[in-house]
């Protein structure tokens, strides 16, 4: 029954990042602040796509092997599979760590109006650029804070995957894991950071509902993989999070 239980929240996790379409769609209020983080999204998206063809045009194409037999040509699909694998990877995470830093004070924004429809308590203050770029400077430093140890994690990883054999099969899985937990802490940290919660205390509340949260952060994972999908990424994961921490009782 507990095995079944996790599985459900598991589940039910995977799903908030993808049914927040729905709750958007009911919620027009939302728009004007989804649309930002979205524009934002295609802008760093389009930039880093460009930066990796022009990182694999003047870096790999460049330095492929040169020779006219057979077994050139088959080191050179090896190569140019594995520096394809590589900009891949790189755009990918770029794209998450990057679109994220970007668009932090905006998911902060629409973080907190979620929450306010959720809650019912609506903050409608006015506009002042002197709350926003404050409010800008305590997001960022939270952002850094958070890509921070996501970097740290990675090298570890990258470290890891230099080992032979065992290091090579375990490179793939943890460092999915280990992007999904950063996407966790990343979008549930909006709520959490205005709570004024300590990086230790989001970590316990996070760890305090593994199966909604691990399922929450693969469902996130799969946004950012599909493709189309990575443009609609950071206002669906904010949503997404804002609606889960409410519904297993940790908003507020």
């Amino acid at each position: 029954m507990a095995v079944k239980n996790r599985i459900a929240k598991f589940t039910g996790g995977f799903f908030y990042p993808f049914n927040s379409f729905a709750f958007l769609r009911r919620h027009r209020s939302l728009y004007k602040f989804a649309v930002l983080p979205f524009l934002i999204n295609v802008l760093v998206f389009t930039l880093v796509v460009y930066w990796g063809l022009s990182s694999f045009q003047t870096m790999v194409m460049a330095r492929l092997p040169q020779g006219d037999a057979w077994y050139w040509m088959i080191l050179n699909y090896f190569v140019l599979a594995a520096a394809v694998l590589v900009i891949m990877v790189l755009v990918f995470f770029s794209f998450a760590v990057i679109g994220s830093l970007v668009a932090s004070p905006f998911n902060d924004v629409l973080s907190e109006r979620t929450a306010g429809v959720l809650t019912g308590v609506v903050k409608d203050e006015p506009f002042v650029w002197k709350i926003f770029c404050q409010d800008t400077v305590r997001v960022w430093v939270c952002e850094l804070k958070k890509i921070a140890v996501f970097m740290a994690g990675m090298l570890v990883l990258l470290l890891l995957h230099l080992a032979p054999v065992l290091g090579t099969a375990l490179y793939p899985p943890l460092s999915v894991a280990w992007t999904a937990f950063f996407l966790v802490l990343e979008y549930n940290g909006y709520v959490l950071a205005r709570q004024r919660l300590t990086f230790r205390q989001q970590f316990r509340i996070i760890f305090r509902h593994p199966a909604s949260m691990s399922g929450f952060g693969l469902g996130i994972f799969c946004v950012l993989a599909i493709p189309f999908m990575q443009f609609f990424c950071i206002p669906l994961g904010v949503v997404g999070a804002v609606r889960l921490l409410h519904d297993i009782g940790e908003l507020g």
